[in-house]
């Protein structure tokens, strides 16, 4: 059976672009594969690393959302960065594999520091090691487990690269030791935000969370962006250009074609569009919301479901590492 490792870092709860873009493929590949979800809360720090406290409890979190959404704990390992130490020792390895000039061409890491730059007015000269050699760290967590896949959306691509280049430089000099993991891009494309931009998401306030409450979505969906060019109930729309048709779709609403033809006809006013909306979402997120309720209620049990999930990736990572230590000759006292 094959490994997947995927995961996410711990920044806040869970919206519906996580789950469309990467949790309900998750859900269902780990009954297929060896699966690994890590909590990456050592990268979190990375943008948070003067709010250790806003990562730690979205790690909590990220976990309930994780088991709302349907990771099963028999059949995924869910597991926290910080807590594998071989991931920090072959970090180190790594970063005298990479050169910073090959960092500064990463295409995603170079965007993310222009966003930062045009957000905070930073220069390059702010940017930290930490941020600069996250591809090296996160080539750490795939290659330090063994990992064979690993689900990515297309702006993740050119990290998977760039792990695979570390792994072939890595075993150019030191022999055949490590794998090439292989990018497995999600068959969903990016889910738009409320607003209408391209990404939902939680910097962006335009997102609908997996644990929002029938209030939450009820005041937000009414906010949502339709078709402008409809300034009366009775003027005919555009679906394609109204994102609350575009949730209407991505929901698999039942009545979808009705939505559609009502709306071009002129015969839908938004209003009305929106409340059969706020029906259908609610819907759809109350079983979700039903586990994570349970999982709340029992910490305890997401606390064992971490612990063994944890030592399962530390017992694959040591043994992975006990190869890199016999192939860089650093295996001084292991039998």
């Amino acid at each position: 059976m094959k490994t997947i490792i995927t995961g996410d870092r711990p920044t806040g709860r869970m919206h519906l672009g996580h789950y469309f873009g990467s949790i309900q493929n998750r859900v269902k590949m780990q009954y297929d594969y060896d699966t690994y979800i890590l909590i990456a809360d050592v990268q979190a720090l990375t943008d948070n690393f003067d709010n250790p406290d806003k990562v730690r409890k979205s790690v909590h979190e990220l976990a309930l959302d994780y088991l709302a959404s349907g990771i099963d704990p028999k059949h995924s390992h869910i597991y926290i960065q910080s807590l594998i130490p071989e991931v920090a020792e072959l970090t180190v390895y790594f970063s005298n594999l990479v050169t910073v000039s090959r960092l500064y061409r990463n295409p995603t890491t170079k965007h993310e520091a222009n966003q930062k730059a045009d957000k905070f007015g930073e220069s390059g000269e702010s940017i930290t090691y930490g941020f600069l050699g996250y591809p090296v760290s996160q080539a750490a967590d795939i290659i330090a487990l063994d990992g064979d896949i690993v689900p990515v959306g297309e702006d993740q691509v050119p990290h998977i690269e760039q792990t695979r280049e570390i792994a072939r430089k890595f075993n150019s000099i030191y022999g055949e030791t490590l794998k090439e993991p292989e990018a497995v891009l999600s068959e969903t494309p990016r889910i738009k935000g409320l607003d209408g931009n391209e990404k939902m998401g939680k910097s962006l306030g335009n997102a609908i969370y997996l644990a929002d409450s029938e209030e939450e979505i009820t005041k937000k969906v009414m906010s949502a962006v339709t078709d402008p060019s409809k300034i009366k109930k009775d003027d005919p729309a555009n679906p394609d250009i109204c994102m609350v048709y575009y949730y209407h779709k991505l929901l698999k609403n039942s009545n979808l074609d009705t939505v559609c033809s009502e709306c071009k006809a002129g015969s839908r006013g938004c209003v009305a569009c929106k409340k059969e909306l706020i029906k259908v979402m609610t819907e759809f997120l109350g079983p979700l919301q039903e586990r994570r309720k349970y999982y709340e209620e029992h910490p305890e049990e997401v606390e064992q479901i971490l612990k063994e999930g944890t030592m399962a990736a530390r017992i694959r990572a040591q043994e992975v590492m006990k190869r890199v230590r016999k192939s860089m000759k650093l295996d001084y006292f292991e039998e």
